[in-house]
């Protein structure tokens, strides 16, 4: 299979390259676009902060390829964030494959909840085979201090100061919100899932 992660300025690409070889899977990291293009599967990455990323992506014209591709792209953390419509972070206008707009955390006074929300939390309302044998309520990790919204394209929900899209889904385009490569047993269940869609 040949395996593509996007590289760009915001990446834990090594960690999900790793991750991927635990489950025997090889990824090449690229941003040249026909080795994009001619990839059977994409992985879009992502640590960090919105506009600059976006930037990058200009930049590259990365964004215009991103959103043209036709095979399985699956973008994780800040990777799902871009997918959407729009960031309240920095006020970023973003890909627009989702159009769940994401927000930033505003715990209450009291509740105890800090930002960003750093550890595990549960996922629940799995759809698609992308959570084909996960369980309900299994724990993946999270670093984040933005959300997509809950939409139309929410494929899993999770609880932090209020109910979040923690996966999204439209057409060939997946994205996760928390780490699959720091997620144990589950997040490889979650990328095996993936590289058999």
């Amino acid at each position: 299979m040949n395996l593509v992660i996007i590289k760009y300025n915001a990446g834990n690409i090594q960690s999900v390259r790793y991750a991927l070889e635990r489950i025997g899977a090889t990824a090449t990291v690229t941003d040249d676009h026909e080795h994009i293009a001619a990839a059977d599967k994409v992985i879009f990455p992502g640590v960090g902060e919105a506009s600059t990323a976006m930037q990058y992506l200009k930049e590259r014209r990365l964004d215009q390829l991103i959103t043209r591709l036709q095979q399985p792209v699956l973008g994780i953390c800040l990777g799902m964030q871009l997918m959407c419509k729009y960031s309240e972070e920095n006020d970023t206008a973003c890909l627009n494959i989702f159009e769940e707009e994401v927000k930033q955390f505003k715990p209450q006074p009291g509740d105890g909840l800090k930002v960003p929300q750093i550890g595990w939390n549960t996922i629940a309302g799995l759809k698609t085979s992308l959570f084909d044998a996960v369980e309900e309520n299994s724990y993946c990790y999270f670093v984040h201090g933005y959300y997509a919204a809950k939409g139309e394209h929410t494929i899993a929900t999770t609880d932090y100061v209020q109910p979040y899209s923690s996966a999204l889904h439209r057409d060939n385009f997946y994205g996760v919100q928390f780490h699959p490569e720091k997620s144990a047993a589950v997040g490889e269940k979650i990328l095996t899932n993936f590289l058999k869609i």
